[in-house]
């Protein structure tokens, strides 16, 4: 009985450790992207605002993919800065999807610039959107909103304003995914189990940024691929991209991180 009670003790301590180092959470050393030695002199950003600044990127899998490598080393090139990932996959701004980005934020360190890169895993995952109202001054900062996907993004903002608050913060919107009408079709009358489309949910990203002056790449809108191109920028799963998708878009994104605009 002895022996049993024993063996049952060290069981039960090293169960949630076990769990523990299961769980799927940020990684910021693995995914860490520095200027390549190869890359040209002359940048056109140089003497932009965030030239040679250190960015940290928040996100689900579409920021942390092996694939998305391809797009952070073209900012690492052209900013000459150094870019680290706390991205995860499965996660979203809602505090109960993944690894949440609310969770990300509260573990990074100090960055010169944050991105709060949207999945869409909040739609997909059937969190409510919620409102630029949420967790906010209006509510009381009412954490029983932290569960949408509009009081995620309120939390993420507040938190880096006081984590740094001379750095500066930028939002991607989601990207397009090709499972299902509305991840592509900002008219798209296919909806949630929440009663919402993908497109209202990008609308209200981009709501909850303009209440905190923080400027917004619309990837959704720009990102120049539809159903006629897809196959040629995204996995065969429909929903992530390839490294051509991320070659497609990295430029893009560069130019903004530049000077936020």
């Amino acid at each position: 009985m002895k022996r049993f009670l024993f063996a049952l003790a060290l069981l039960l301590q090293v169960l949630p450790a076990a769990a523990q180092s299961g769980r799927r959470c940020s990684d910021p050393a693995a995914h860490h992207i520095t200027p390549s030695p190869g890359r040209p002199a002359a940048s056109p950003y140089q003497g932009c605002r965030n030239f040679g600044k250190r960015i940290a990127v928040f996100g689900g899998s579409l920021s942390v993919n092996r694939e998305s490598d391809a797009a952070k080393q073209i900012w690492a090139d052209l900013l000459d800065s150094e870019v680290t990932t706390y991205g995860v996959g499965g996660a979203g701004f809602a505090v109960s999807k993944g690894y949440s980005m609310q969770r990300q934020v509260d573990t990074a360190g100090v960055y010169d610039v944050y991105v709060l890169w949207a999945s869409t895993n909040d739609f997909t995952g059937n969190k409510e959107c919620g409102s630029w109202r949420d967790y906010s001054e209006l509510d009381g900062y009412d954490e029983g909103r932290l569960d949408t996907q509009c009081g995620g993004i309120n939390y993420c903002i507040r938190k880096l304003r006081g984590k740094n608050p001379d750095a500066e913060i930028y939002f991607f919107t989601s990207l397009r995914f090709f499972r299902r009408d509305s991840g592509h079709n900002p008219y798209s009358t296919d909806v949630n189990k929440t009663g919402k489309s993908f497109a209202e949910y990008v609308r209200a990203q981009i709501e909850c940024c303009r209440v905190h002056g923080v400027p917004v790449l619309d990837q959704f809108s720009l990102q120049g691929v539809d159903i006629h191109n897809y196959s040629r920028f995204y996995l065969d799963d429909k929903l992530h991209m390839n490294e051509a998708g991320y070659r497609r878009i990295g430029p893009l994104q560069a130019a903004f991180l530049a000077n936020g605009m």
